[in-house]
């Protein structure tokens, strides 16, 4: 992956960080647990009445993205500003955004 390409991931990465917890998302990206028989997952989950989105910090930046993007799917962004890259991922299909 070129330079130029993991600085954009980089700052998509952040920018959405950013705009969920704008939202009221607190995010986390932490090393998650691996045993044996058990493949932890980043993803949304609610806790003691807290939206919380965990990111596995080995996972990589495009993957991260799209779990934050899921999260924020479900949010209304009208009055939040995104860049146009931003906004695009966040109301392409999970589908389409795998298929890139």
């Amino acid at each position: 992956m070129s330079e130029s390409k993991v600085a954009r991931m980089a700052r998509l990465l952040e920018e959405l960080t950013d705009a969920a917890e704008r939202c009221g998302i607190e995010v986390r990206c932490e090393k998650l647990l691996r045993e044996v028989g058990y493949r932890p997952r980043s993803g949304s989950c609610r806790v003691r009445e807290k939206n919380l989105v965990l990111l596995d910090r080995e996972q990589a930046p495009a993957e991260q993205i799209e779990v934050l993007a899921e999260a924020l799917r479900e949010k209304d962004l009208e009055s939040l500003y995104l860049s146009p890259a931003a906004r695009q991922i966040v109301h392409s299909d999970a589908s389409d955004h795998n298929a890139r």
